[in-house]
């Protein structure tokens, strides 16, 4: 997929942006470059299956917030969260940070790789259908290691579950996020071991 001649916000898009720029008194609008710039992405991947934000759509956003395109161009290449050439249909983002790391992220980037058949970080399998890449700390350190695909984080991966988890994707399946070793929130392996107690209502 090639960087698009033009670019313009859907009607979906468009009543969101009408809520967003609501938020900001007037002569602050470009604070929401960074919610524009999502809804950019997210219209992409809605529209093509690719969630990423080409030029021209910066640029768009530069003349709807009254910003000069470069402020745009940096925020956008900032951010990890956006990505700036087109991805797979599943993003697989996988946090290497060290809680990650010593409960088994290596394994769970072996797995991707094994099973997708991409080679290193930011890069895009044969099919299309996935791209990998190596995030930093996702924020849920107690479920340790996190494979965030797209939106959803999957806690508590191994390399068996990585595989079943891509396979699954592959047939288009989306299994359910969350805790793979049927944790309760963040509550220790095995269950809650305190305030076991709850009173009758």
């Amino acid at each position: 997929m090639s960087e698009p001649a033009t670019f313009a916000f859907d009607a979906e898009s468009e009543v969101k942006i009408t809520k967003i720029l609501a938020k900001y008194p007037s002569g602050r609008q470009a604070s929401a470059v960074l919610p524009l710039l999502d809804l950019a992405q997210r219209q992409m991947g809605r529209l093509t299956g690719s969630a990423w934000v080409p030029r021209v759509a910066m640029d768009v956003i530069a003349a709807r917030l009254g910003m000069a395109p470069i402020r745009v161009y940096e925020v956008a290449t900032f951010y990890f969260m956006f990505n700036t050439k087109p991805i797979g249909k599943y993003h697989l983002q996988v946090c290497t940070t060290t809680p990650c790391w010593l409960r088994g992220s290596d394994e769970v980037t072996a797995a991707c790789r094994r099973a997708t058949g991409i080679k290193g970080w930011r890069e895009t399998s044969e099919d299309e259908l996935f791209t990998m890449t190596e995030v930093e700390c996702l924020g849920a350190c107690v479920n340790a290691p996190i494979l965030q695909v797209d939106d959803d984080f999957y806690e508590d991966m191994d390399a068996a579950k990585t595989e079943a988890l891509i396979e699954a994707l592959r047939r288009g399946e989306k299994p359910k996020p969350g805790s793979m070793a049927g944790r309760q929130g963040s509550a220790p392996e095995g269950g809650p071991t305190t305030l076991l107690d709850v009173p009758a209502e």
